[in-house]
């Protein structure tokens, strides 16, 4: 039985991994901003800010392992301040403490977005991959690695996860979700267009909307180059799996590792399915510049320490459409 600290504890990621460790035994110390997702025997919850050092101290004592999952996503410049405090200076307080408390081993959740795979000069996407990141998100975990890396050249034992796309089973098919809604519906892309300052393309998405009040499902294309996308997303318990295993496994030890699904989702196959479930109607919407296509290699992973993953995309569905139906949705 081990003593491990989530941060970002209270969110679908950090919550499950504390799941899952809490299900084999392990005690679980949770620490985020917001309250606490779980209430088993064997978690504690601690809401609190990583703004003092002694308060991170005190939080992670007697810990064997920290798991690093707590981070600021944005893709605003007005929440730049916040997220290099939450993704970079916390970070730093994190390790300067597990070090100074002699944690066996700190991992790291970074992210695919230190390539960026959306923009990446080769496929697959290994771990090799040059880290050259276009948004200010990637920027913070990339700065974040360096932190990770530095501290364990100090003797502090890490593993760094580049996360894929993540989402809950719950979210796939949920148009108010963060990452489905303006990922497969209309309406979710029309407000992210124009929470992003993008007038001109909301306004034509708007027009694609027509008089009838019904959402719609969109097959995202590049403009440039009339490709759909494509891109990997992971199921939260795989997610949460792989996690663990890396903070398990001998071979772990100093690695870094891509963190993701086996099968990638072809947005062109993939929501026509989604839309018959759903009952609506499919749109095809061309994006600014080329389609986001990606294939990230989780080979390493595999060898190294066993990883396989059991949930692919269209399994998610299933049980999605699933939960639908009991629900009495469809």
């Amino acid at each position: 039985m081990a003593n491990i600290v989530i941060t970002g504890a209270a969110g679908r990621i950090g919550s499950c991994i504390a799941a899952q460790l809490l299900a084999r035994g392990d005690q679980v110390t949770g620490v985020d901003l917001q309250p606490a997702r779980l209430t088993q025997p064997g978690y504690r919850h601690i809401e609190c800010r990583f703004d003092c050092p002694a308060r991170v101290q005190e939080i992670i004592a007697g810990a064997d392992v920290v798991v690093h999952t707590g981070a600021l996503m944005s893709w605003h410049p007005k929440d730049n301040d916040a997220m290099f405090h939450a993704n970079v200076t916390a970070t730093r307080l994190l390790l300067e403490a597990a070090k100074n408390q002699r944690i066996a081993r700190f991992v790291f959740a970074s992210s695919g977005e230190v390539y960026p795979e959306v923009r990446a000069h080769s496929l697959p996407v290994t771990e090799d991959h040059p880290r050259n990141p276009i948004s200010f998100y990637g920027l913070t975990k990339l700065l974040g690695e360096e932190l990770v890396q530095f501290w364990q050249r100090q003797g502090l034992e890490t593993v760094i996860l580049r996360f894929p796309h993540t989402q809950a089973v719950t979210e796939i098919l949920d148009e108010s979700s963060f990452f489905s809604g303006p990922r497969f519906f209309l309406r979710g892309k029309i407000r992210q267009q124009r929470d992003f300052g993008n007038s001109a393309l909301a306004d034509r998405l708007e027009r694609e909307q027509g008089a009838d009040g019904l959402d719609k499902m969109i097959i995202q294309h590049g403009e440039a180059d009339g490709l759909p996308y494509m891109m990997h997303i992971a199921d939260v318990r795989d997610t949460a799996a792989g996690v663990i295993l890396a903070l398990d496994h001998p071979a772990a030890a100093n690695q870094i590792f891509n963190l993701g699904p086996d099968d990638v989702v072809e947005f062109d196959k993939a929501v026509p399915e989604m839309a018959r479930i759903m009952e609506l109607p499919v749109v095809n919407v061309a994006m600014p510049g080329p389609a986001v296509r990606f294939i990230t290699s989780n080979q390493k992973m595999k060898a190294l320490l066993g990883y396989q993953p059991r949930y692919g995309f269209l399994t998610m569905l299933e049980e999605a459409a699933r939960l639908r139906r009991e629900a009495g949705q469809g």
